[in-house]
């Protein structure tokens, strides 16, 4: 094994065990990508809370910190403790189909399409052009991934049992939730401005159930968040009125207690924040 395979195995193992899983698979996926790959060309500018640091060494990539890609528009390759978590709630499965909005350089593909297999499939979109070339090119060895230069928050979408979000949105957009098949997941930042929590909202197997008669609710979804997370806004997936009213849900309420999201249906008393056509219970 070479020093660098090393460093990556004992990153591998500092962030899922930060994350709170002991998932081997995951594991094995993030000692697996090298990281610079996804990065662009180095010397890098690494982020963490005591400030920015510039490293020229790979060996340097492999700590729980962002990695600036387009610092003047504030894009990263987010923190991997926060993505490892995610992906441990979800249980990402071999040959599962994944829709991913927010490809970046291609960094999490890689962890996605690692997590897959090479009988799943990951759809990727970035909408930043220069990002998306370079995903597409760093991904170019696994054939089941493919790069699409667009927005992901627009259809159509290909069905998947996973659609994962990495900019914060204002809601769980319909073309999201309609993607995903019976069981499929889907792994949203809501966020008023740049911070707010990260939705984890499960499509129920088989027919979806109906909410209570006095909310006239159409469909409920299990649902929770997962962390608190500060994410660039979304292009596409963002309402002021819906941004205003996640604001005082998270300065007000209690996010750990949201179990449910409803489409549709007239808000309860138990609502945490309502959207259009949406509110979390």
């Amino acid at each position: 094994m070479t020093d660098l395979a090393q460093q990556r195995a004992a990153y591998a193992a500092r962030v899922t065990a930060k994350a709170g899983t002991d998932d081997p698979a995951l594991r094995r996926a993030f000692a697996t990508v090298p990281r610079e790959a996804y990065c662009g060309p180095g010397p890098w500018t690494v982020l963490e809370e005591g400030g920015a640091a510039r490293v020229a060494d790979p060996a340097g990539l492999y700590r729980d910190a962002l990695v600036a890609l387009r610092p003047e528009a504030g894009l990263n390759n987010g923190e991997p403790s926060l993505h490892a978590l995610c992906l441990a709630a979800v249980g990402v499965k071999p040959g599962e189909r994944v829709v991913q909005v927010g490809a970046g350089g291609g960094y999490y593909t890689a962890i996605l399409a690692e997590l897959v297999g090479p009988e799943g499939r990951v759809e990727a979109y970035e909408v930043e052009p220069s990002l998306a070339a370079a995903a597409r090119t760093a991904l170019s060895g696994y054939g089941q991934v493919r790069v699409h230069d667009r927005s992901g928050a627009e259809g159509p979408l290909p069905p998947a049992d996973l659609v994962t979000v990495a900019a914060g949105a204002t809601a769980p957009l319909p073309v999201w939730l309609d993607a995903l098949r019976p069981g499929g997941r889907l792994l949203v930042p809501l966020t008023a401005e740049r911070s707010g929590g990260m939705l984890l909202a499960t499509r129920p197997p088989g027919p979806v159930q109906a909410g209570p008669a006095q909310t006239g609710s159409a469909q409920v979804w299990p649902a929770r968040f997962l962390a608190p997370v500060s994410f660039v806004p979304c292009a596409g997936a963002r309402r002021p009125e819906e941004a205003a009213r996640l604001a005082t849900a998270f300065r007000d309420r209690d996010w750990t207690r949201v179990r449910r999201l409803h489409r549709g249906g007239r808000p309860g008393p138990g609502a945490f924040v309502a959207g259009e056509g949406w509110w979390l219970e």
